[in-house]
């Protein structure tokens, strides 16, 4: 298998199914394309393997996955032993919700806070949007934490802290400390070995 990715300190899509792929602990083959390419670079050399032109992409064989949330659901069919979903399915099912809402939603935080690993943490002043985002993420968080336990959003790690773990980037870097358990959630997600090993091929990519 061949996942394609972004640049690390910035791409939060694919850093998402590279979590879920760890996971699996299946051998798999990592291509680098550099973003913010000049004269449409980026684009044209996705395009090869993924028709989109954007990053991730998983290839697999003949098959190509080319949405973050996509492949991540195909790896958690190909490796059930990985468990990247949990064997209940109420909080399979919450755990889908809460990754489709980070899929689809909190644009504001998006565009105010983007992904960027190289930045060294900081206060930056939020819009009223963006901290309506901050404010629902932190009470989902809250939510699942208390309802399964933790440390993860559903007890133990499964694709639901794959999509928040770029979140949790974001409010380091831009100092935002949500209250209660996801307030710890944020440490607990920046620690992770397969997450550490991200980063640290991030900042050498620098």
């Amino acid at each position: 298998m061949e996942l394609l990715i972004g640049t690390r300190n910035w791409s939060s899509w694919s850093l998402r199914p590279w979590l879920a792929m760890k996971r699996t602990g299946a051998a798999f083959t990592e291509t680098l394309i550099p973003l913010r390419q000049e004269n449409n670079a980026t684009y044209e050399a996705i395009r090869p393997v993924s028709r989109s032109g954007l990053v991730p992409a998983l290839k697999d064989g003949d098959l190509v996955v080319w949405d973050s949330l996509a492949i991540c659901e195909y790896l958690a069919e190909k490796f059930p032993a990985a468990k990247l979903w949990p064997d209940d399915a109420i909080a399979r099912a919450l755990g889908r919700s809460a990754a489709a809402e980070m899929h689809a939603g909190f644009q504001a935080l998006r565009q105010e806070c983007s992904m960027s690993l190289e930045l060294a943490p900081h206060q930056a002043e939020l819009s009223e949007a963006a901290r309506k985002n901050v404010a629902r993420i932190t009470e989902l968080w809250n939510e699942l934490l208390g309802r399964f336990g933790g440390p993860f959003l559903l007890g133990d790690w499964s694709i639901a802290d794959a999509f928040y773990a770029p979140v949790a980037s974001r409010f380091r870097t831009y100092g935002i400390k949500p209250q209660g358990a996801a307030g710890a959630y944020v440490e607990t997600i920046l620690a992770t070995p397969d997450f550490l090993e991200w980063e640290a091929a991030a900042k050498a990519e620098t």
